[in-house]
């Protein structure tokens, strides 16, 4: 028969796993609080803009920590904040698409090829969806050099996005972080790439 001093140590006991158990809870929903709140976020897609590489319907996982922290890359495929007269009214503030030009790059389309080139560089784009008949990347030509504290941005289905090309740059300021994983549907899982062997061969301006 045990003592009433092990019974209330016993009970001493029970109450500090109680306890430790309480603050390991707290704990982890203070920093999946964090997380959320100030270094990831999920986002619903809303268009085809950005077909094949994401879907209508499409849930994806954003690092905020871009371009805070982690600087922005040719290719990244970003999240921003609507800069003005981009969405119709109801159609909420962020817009995704993938970045093409960065800070004093010179972009160029369509050249004899129909290719993309920036800052002289072809680039081969395997993401963007063409029409059939055609092997133009885009639809319109144009040729721009970025200014500092700006991006020059594009869906990957050119043909059915409308961005940099009808609304001008979009202030690094705006962006609120780099798409980087498909969370949803599940069949849909997957990492977004920013075609590093397409974009890391592109000289500096």
């Amino acid at each position: 028969m045990a003592s009433s001093g092990q019974t209330a140590r016993r009970r001493g006991g029970s109450l500090r796993l109680l306890r430790d158990i309480a603050i390991i809870i707290v704990a982890a929903l203070i920093a999946s609080f964090l997380v959320r709140s100030y270094l990831v976020r999920s986002f619903y897609i809303p268009s085809a803009s950005m077909e094949n590489t994401l879907l209508i319907g499409d849930r994806v996982v954003v690092n905020e920590l871009v371009p805070g922290v982690v600087p922005l890359q040719r290719g990244d495929v970003i999240v921003f904040k609507d800069p003005g007269g981009w969405l119709s009214a109801g159609e909420g503030n962020d817009l995704i698409k993938r970045v093409i030009g960065l800070p004093g790059d010179h972009v160029s389309c369509c050249g004899t090829t129909g290719q993309l080139s920036v800052n002289g560089h072809t680039v081969p784009e395997p993401y963007v969806v063409v029409p059939a008949g055609t092997n133009r990347v885009s639809s319109t030509n144009f040729q721009v050099t970025v200014p500092q504290g700006k991006l020059w941005v594009m869906g990957d289905n050119r043909y059915d996005s409308a961005d940099s090309r009808m609304h001008g740059f979009v202030p690094v300021s705006d962006v609120v972080g780099r798409a980087f994983v498909i969370t949803w549907p599940v069949s849909r899982w997957n990492l977004l790439s920013r075609y590093p062997a397409s974009w890391d061969a592109v000289p500096k301006p």
